[in-house]
Parts: C-alpha cells; structure tokens; sequence
C-alpha cells in the first residue's frame, strides 16, 4: 500500500490512502486516484495541463500512459481531461490522451474495460462499460464505443467512427465507418458480416430477440434494397419492437460516417 519513496508525484495529485502507486511512477498535474487503483512501475498519468480521474480498483500496468497531452497540432496547452472508470485494466505500454477543446475536452472511458497492451486511445474518445480492446489495436480521435464492444487485435478506426453495442471486430480489421449494435465486422475497410449471435447468447439475450437481430442485420447488408432508408424501414415493420431492435434503428438513424457495408 501507498506510495513508492522513488515515485515523482505532483503536488496537485489526491490518491486514495488505499491506492498503490509504484515505483519510478511519474504522476504530473492534477490527478485524482481512488481507493484500490493500483499503478505500477514506470506508467505515467497526467500531464501539466491536463486533468485525470482513475476509478476504483483500477490498474494501470507497467510503462502505461493516461492523461497525456492529446496528439493534435492545434491543441495549445490548454486544460482538457481523462475520465477513468471503475475496474478496468490498462496494459502494458497502452496510451489513453487527454481530450482537445475543439472535441469537447474530454476523453471519457467507463468501468471494467480490458485495454491490452501497446493499445492507444486518442483525444476525445468515448469508450462504454465492458469493452475490451485487443493488442495493438490504434483508435484516433472521437471514437465512440458504446457498451459490451469488442475488439480484435491489430485494428485500427478512423477518427468520429461509431461502434455500437455488442459489436464485434475481428483483429486485423481497419474501420473507417459505423459498426451497427451486435454487428460482426472484418476487413480492411471492415464490412459488417453477420449477428454476434455468440456474444449475445452469452450476455443472456433471448432466442427470440436475437433471431430478429439476426434478421434485421441480414435485411441491412444483404437485403433487395435500393436505399439504407428502405431497409430501415423494413425492419422496423418486420423484425419487431424489443429494445435491441430499436436501439438499432436509432444507431443507423444517427449514423453521421455512414454504416459499414
């Protein structure tokens, strides 16, 4: 427990007594660690100008980088922000930036998410609760990523690309589109191929509810349609009303980059 005598810590830090903080740790500007965080030797969190907050029981594993300065040639030192949630793990050498003011100022992260090593999260991302990312994986700025994601290793996504929940993306993918909810993706640019039928039946979806998932993604990407606006409202008249189907149709809806297809 407590705080390595060889780690350099900012005044402006506040760290939980019942954080651990490794040694030769580097922790810079104005950091807020919470009971249970464990950071270990050599990570670095914060930066002068930036503000982060580390959530209970999370760990940040050697050599790690959360809250540094955002990769951007516009941003000009001014003050921006990382938002860590509950539990999540960040890995070896993975790097998570702070937000840019043009983005909103914030780069925001939930609870329990699994980032594996040598993984980057740029400025202004907005990743959900119980996403794990694979190794390698690149994400530039304004991702979002909503609840339950998935994400193979050595992926990459372009800027403002949207991922919904329960979506897949098999390694060696790069996305530079919106991957609708409970989708499978792949390739290189990722095309969305079937239902994450799996990754549903394990969270405890219905038969039922995933059948018509199923169906709606199939009238979405293989459908006799001439525009996504037909097919949009063919599912909405033939794969029913439960909450998967239409938080589907909101995502597609939204869908500013435009779907995967």
């Amino acid at each position: 427990m407590g705080i390595h005598q060889t780690a350099i810590v900012s005044p402006r830090a506040v760290i939980h007594p019942e954080a651990q903080i490794g040694p030769y740790v580097v922790i810079r500007g104005d950091v807020t660690i919470e009971k249970g965080v464990k950071v270990d030797q050599f990570a670095t969190v914060g930066a002068e100008n930036t503000k982060v907050f580390i959530g209970e029981g999370t760990r940040v594993y050697p050599g790690a980088v959360v809250g540094e300065a955002p990769q951007d040639l516009k941003y000009g030192g001014e003050a921006t922000s990382v938002t860590l949630g509950r539990n999540n793990h960040v890995r070896e050498y993975a790097t998570i930036h702070a937000g840019t003011p043009t983005g909103g100022g914030e780069t925001i992260i939930g609870d329990h998410g699994l980032f594996m090593a040598y993984v980057h999260i740029a400025h202004d991302c907005k990743i959900g609760n119980h996403v794990v990312i694979a190794n390698s994986t690149q994400l530039a700025g304004h991702v979002e990523m909503e609840d339950h994601v998935k994400v193979g290793g050595v992926c990459a996504f372009n800027q403002f690309v949207r991922l919904g929940q329960y979506s897949y993306i098999a390694g060696d993918s790069s996305v530079n589109k919106d991957v609708l909810p409970f989708a499978i993706a792949q390739g290189k640019y990722a095309v969305m191929r079937a239902a994450n039928q799996i990754g549903m039946d394990r969270s405890g979806f219905s038969k039922e509810d995933i059948g018509a998932v199923r169906r709606a993604l199939r009238i979405i990407t293989k459908g006799d349609h001439t525009t996504i606006e037909e097919a949009l409202q063919r599912v909405a008249k033939e794969c029913g009303d439960s909450e998967s189907i239409l938080a589907l149709l909101k995502f597609a809806k939204n869908s500013e980059r435009g779907l995967a297809l």
